[in-house]
């Protein structure tokens, strides 16, 4: 028997028709992708493959719900930002279930300035994706959320159910850790080699 390869465009069809080789197929081409947007959010590794697995569950649940672009050679891409947004929501839905309430040192925005802190021009993306896993929680997700998402803090406040100004102070925490974080581990490296 000689298997057809198929689109992406068959794939997503099939899939939307319930076809289980067109879901397996979107599943091994995707799992990677997936998973590399969830270890963002949580550092547990069965976690992570658990979340994986019901992004895929919302996805197929979904999929017929996919508004495809006008141009079709845009289709992949959008998909995909389709499913990363999926994919972003099922673990700050995980996160915000584990954790009954999100808390931020009882500190106003005027006694906790937000400073200008530049750590994405400092940093290489790898770098910042590896200490990322050294920030607390609630850190690492506002960070996520602004920075690699591109959400505005009303969103983040409307979605993590904290006030806008707690985002501020989240993110400038985040930055000035991952800032301490990198130059401990440039300093360690230097000496290491030095």
């Amino acid at each position: 028997m000689i298997k057809k390869i198929l689109s992406f465009e068959e794939i997503l069809k099939g899939c939307v028709k319930n076809d289980n080789g067109c879901k397996e197929m979107m599943y091994k081409s995707f799992y990677g992708y997936l998973m590399g947007i969830i270890l963002r959010y949580v550092k547990n590794t069965s976690d992570s493959e658990e979340l994986v697995n019901d992004t895929f569950i919302k996805i197929f649940k979904h999929v017929g719900n996919f508004k495809p672009p006008k141009h079709p050679e845009e289709l992949h891409k959008t998909f995909k930002g389709w499913i990363a947004q999926i994919a972003s929501r099922t673990a700050i839905d995980k996160i915000r279930s584990s954790k009954t309430q999100f808390y931020v040192d009882d500190l106003t925005e005027n006694e906790h300035p937000v400073t200008a802190v530049s750590v994405a021009s400092d940093l290489h993306v790898n770098d910042i994706l590896n200490l990322l896993n050294h920030l607390p929680d609630t850190q690492r997700l506002v960070f996520n959320l602004y920075e690699i998402e591109g959400f505005a803090h009303e969103e983040i406040s409307k979605m993590l159910g904290i006030p806008e100004s707690s985002s501020r102070v989240y993110l400038t925490r985040s930055k000035n850790k991952l800032r301490t974080l990198y130059l401990n581990t440039t300093v360690n490296s230097y000496k290491k080699n030095g």
